[in-house]
């Protein structure tokens, strides 16, 4: 792996040229190379993979395949999704990966940025229906009045095409309204996903990034990722969001965590928006 950010590095901080800032503002994400170094991320993927065997009990529905709905055998998973890693192994709480990436929001964003979640993805080789749909992450959220958000995506492995990499279309994050998000099979009590379709001018943008890599992305920006067609490759990604700490108390307020195991009607809760 070359550790293309040895020189971003200072500590528990990564240092973002005005450029990167420029980006995220005006493409609603920005690829930060090597916010990890191959041996702090060496120790991440054994906790990473710790899940992956089930070695770390997860409740309920926070481990689940999001291709599909909730009764799929785990021996068929194809998006391997576990919401809250640091929730249900606590020594993972405050880890490298967390600290670095809270250095960005602050520059991205500001001062008042705190820890709101984290999640693990994982595609299995070979999994033609292994795709995550089209999505804004706002439209899974409960309305509140600050929506500013840093989500993080650290590639786990050298994240291509072929084998399912996050794909951004840049500029929607500037659109006045989010765009229309359905439950993907019909009932969100039978699957969490939502799904919203590209429009005319749409034109995606696949975010190749090397391991030790992340993408920052806006809460507006339409994102999704496609199938694992790699016959050997996984394609294993480490999820944390930043949102502003009045922001995140609001939502732990009306019992909303991110979990899939939180009541759906919190979705609902009665707010204003202010963007």
């Amino acid at each position: 792996m070359a550790d293309d950010g040895a020189d971003r590095r200072k500590g528990d901080r990564y240092e973002l040229s005005e450029e990167e800032i420029a980006c995220y503002n005006t493409k609603g994400y920005v690829h930060l190379k090597g916010l990890l170094s191959e041996e702090e991320l060496r120790g991440l993927e054994d906790e990473y993979m710790a899940f992956i065997r089930r070695e770390v009990e997860v409740s309920g529905r926070d481990f689940c395949d999001m291709s599909a709905d909730y009764s799929k055998p785990l021996d068929d998973y194809s998006i391997v999704n576990i919401m809250l890693p640091s929730r249900y192994n606590p020594k993972l709480k405050g880890n490298i990966y967390e600290r670095r990436a809270a250095s960005v929001s602050e520059q991205l964003l500001g001062p008042d940025m705190v820890f709101d979640y984290d999640q693990l993805l994982a595609k299995p080789p070979g999994k033609s229906d292994g795709v995550f749909h089209w999505h804004q992450d706002l439209a899974y959220w409960p309305v509140t009045k600050g929506t500013r958000t840093a989500s993080f995506w650290l590639a786990i492995d050298n994240s291509r095409v072929e084998n399912g990499c996050i794909q951004f279309v840049p500029g929607t994050h500037l659109e006045k309204s989010l765009r229309h998000h359905g439950p993907l099979h019909g009932d969100r009590d039978k699957s969490h996903t939502l799904a919203a379709r590209l429009a005319d001018g749409d034109v995606p943008q696949p975010a190749e990034i090397n391991r030790g890599d992340v993408t920052v992305h806006h809460e507006r920006t339409l994102h999704g990722s496609g199938a694992n067609s790699s016959p050997d490759s996984w394609r294993r990604a480490w999820v944390v969001a930043f949102r502003s700490k009045a922001t995140v108390e609001y939502e732990r307020s009306i019992g909303f965590t991110h979990s899939h195991n939180d009541k759906l009607d919190v979705l609902n809760a009665v707010g204003k928006e202010d963007n």
